[in-house]
């Protein structure tokens, strides 16, 4: 037989051999997950399809926190949360505990619950506004939309505006803010499979000078203060001096009454 050539028996045994290491690496079993609503609480679920020995309990994650966790050896397991879809959406983690570990995933998904960063945004004129939405329910948001009021929606680039998108965050930039054409309402749009929301940012903008009014209403309060103050001290003036006037009298007085004494003096020794 040729160098290489693989007769019937070794043919048979290359192909058991395949068999016994394909076996060896074994396969998860089939695992169904739902998610149901029964009197305001959502019931997660997870159960094999078929009798699996081994399992030592159960364990339910979000992201990387455990929220639940058992010593039971059943196929079936469930997590029971209390509330709406939109608040507790995102992607749990039914996890078996055997050698090796077993695990899938359920799904709570929901239309986009948009949130503006700010409600209302203030701005310098000649300044780049900053608007902010994001999107913190699952699954992400696949396509956002930013438009002004009673206007056509916003595109990406042009004129003084840029858009930054992410799936659960967007974001406006308005460039050398102009009071008259970029104050009002900007309104941000999301969807995804499930849906679509929005949320509303109102931006003002003010002048430049805006800045400098408090100050000049310090500068206003000093005028102000000095001004009453030097009128007080002028009218206070004219009263000082009537009185050093009555003091300084007083003795030429009392000298007259001396010289009209001694004078009468004077005629009586006569």
């Amino acid at each position: 037989m040729a160098a290489g050539a693989v007769g019937p028996r070794g043919l048979l045994a290359l192909l058991l051999l395949g068999g016994l290491a394909a076996g060896g690496a074994g396969t998860s079993p089939d695992i169904r997950t739902d998610v149901t609503d029964v009197s305001g609480k959502l019931i997660l679920s997870c159960n094999m399809t078929e009798p699996y020995t081994g399992i030592m309990g159960h364990e339910w994650m979000r992201g990387d926190k455990i929220v639940q966790s058992d010593e039971e050896s059943s196929v079936f397991t469930t997590y029971t949360i209390e509330g709406k879809k939109e608040e507790h959406s995102g992607i749990y983690e039914c996890i078996y505990k055997t050698s090796p570990m077993i695990k899938a995933q359920v799904n709570i998904s929901v239309a986009p619950q948009v949130e503006a960063y700010k409600k209302s945004e203030h701005g310098n004129e000649g300044d780049t506004g900053v608007l902010t939405c994001k999107n913190p329910s699952f699954p992400p948001v696949s396509f956002w939309l930013w438009y002004k009021t009673g206007q056509e929606p916003i595109i990406n680039g042009s004129g003084r505006y840029i858009i930054k998108s992410s799936g659960n965050k967007t974001e406006l930039r308005i460039l050398k803010l102009n009071i008259e054409e970029d104050t009002g309402d900007y309104h941000c749009n999301a969807t995804n499979f499930y849906g679509w929301s929005a949320a509303t940012v109102n931006l003002r903008v003010r002048s430049r000078l805006a800045a400098l009014w408090p100050f000049l209403g310090i500068v206003a309060e000093v005028l102000i203060l000095v001004t009453i103050i030097f009128i007080y001290e002028k009218r206070r003036k004219p009263d000082e001096v009537l009185d050093d006037d009555d003091g300084g009298s007083a003795p030429l007085k009392s000298n007259a009454t001396n010289h009209k004494d001694k004078n009468v003096r004077q005629r009586n020794a006569n």
